[in-house]
């Protein structure tokens, strides 16, 4: 099934469940008023939405309506915790080799993973605000997977069974003042601004074959002003699985119902794939020619970022944000 949530109801929005082609939705608000509370009580809440969805997708519910994905906020326009990872290792390799920087052994049996902003995600059609473009505004596709109460210690095995929603993210940094809060030695704050969500997380059976090995199998698009920027293969390169990942988030303590877990950057050993970040690109130029030769985003600039299916329908649908400057308090 497929669920969203629309910009109504206070801070947390409207659960609805959308249709398999994403053109129409119906509220949901008899099972659950929010994604957050299908999840906290998910055992009983997904059947009866399941229904729900069955129902929209043979014609036969009622309260349906067209879906605007501008009336959208973010699946979850909030979460009690996000986590990334960095399970592309490609990504790590070029960027360490671009600046003479070998990849430690430990890199390749324990995922990279930094506690992320969670207070508050974009819409799919919301601008993303940047006080300056001297701070470097770049994007970042992934994949995300939201779980439901995780125990602590859980093995990978046990984690997968957590997985319960998967969707898409643009992870939005700003490059520029990464370098100087890693200096510290005490991980990103504010080079870590808000995230967008997609319009609609899905359950892993509506992917099919492509979901495999608590894996993604599809191909992340990104545009950068209506121009291809890149298509890496999800399932290709990932050094940690899904359920991996959710298993080191958890080592030492429980994943509340609603924890979203990222990829990391979606990134292949094989470039003519394209990039799906602005550091990548300017990783691989600086590789091949010396010198970064691509800048980073500027305001009025679109990125689009979305997965299809083997038909070329969107499974997701697209997140598509245009870079804003955002005013400073007077």
């Amino acid at each position: 099934m497929k669920l969203g949530s629309l910009k109504e109801g206070g801070r947390d929005g409207t659960l609805i469940v959308v249709s398999r082609d994403l053109g129409r939705a119906v509220r949901a608000t008899g099972i659950a008023a929010t994604l957050q509370q299908a999840l906290d009580d998910w055992s009983n809440a997904a059947p009866r939405l399941n229904a729900l969805y069955e129902s929209l997708n043979a014609g036969d519910a009622d309260g349906v309506f067209d879906l605007d994905v501008a009336r959208l906020a973010a699946p979850l326009p909030r979460a009690y915790e996000f986590v990334d990872g960095s399970a592309y290792l490609p990504h790590v390799e070029r960027v360490r080799r671009a600046r003479g920087a070998e990849v430690p052994e430990s890199f390749y049996t324990d995922p990279l993973m930094y506690q992320a902003t969670s207070a508050g995600f974009y819409g799919p059609r919301d601008t993303v605000k940047v006080t300056s473009e001297d701070h470097g505004i770049d994007l970042e596709a992934e994949i995300v997977v939201i779980t439901d109460d995780v125990p602590m210690a859980v093995t990978p095995e046990q984690a997968a069974g957590h997985i319960q929603l998967i969707g898409l993210v643009n992870d939005v940094s700003l490059r520029n003042l990464i370098p100087g809060e890693l200096a510290k030695g005490f991980g990103f704050l504010q080079a870590k601004p808000r995230s967008a969500l997609s319009p609609v997380f899905v359950t892993p059976d509506e992917l099919g074959g492509a979901w495999q090995d608590n894996k993604l199998h599809l191909p992340l698009l990104t545009h950068i002003n209506g121009e291809w920027f890149g298509a890496p293969e999800a399932g290709v390169d990932m050094q940690f699985d899904f359920s991996q990942l959710v298993a080191h988030a958890a080592k030492t303590r429980p994943l509340v119902a609603g924890t979203i877990v990222g990829s990391g950057t979606i990134a292949n050993e094989d470039t003519s794939k394209g990039a799906s970040c602005f550091a990548e690109k300017r990783t691989v130029e600086t590789l091949e020619q010396g010198a970064p030769k691509t800048p980073f985003m500027a305001f009025g600039d679109t990125v689009r970022i979305e997965m299809l299916d083997a038909d070329g329908a969107s499974i997701f649908g697209a997140i598509e944000q245009v870079i804003e400057r955002q005013a400073l308090p007077e």
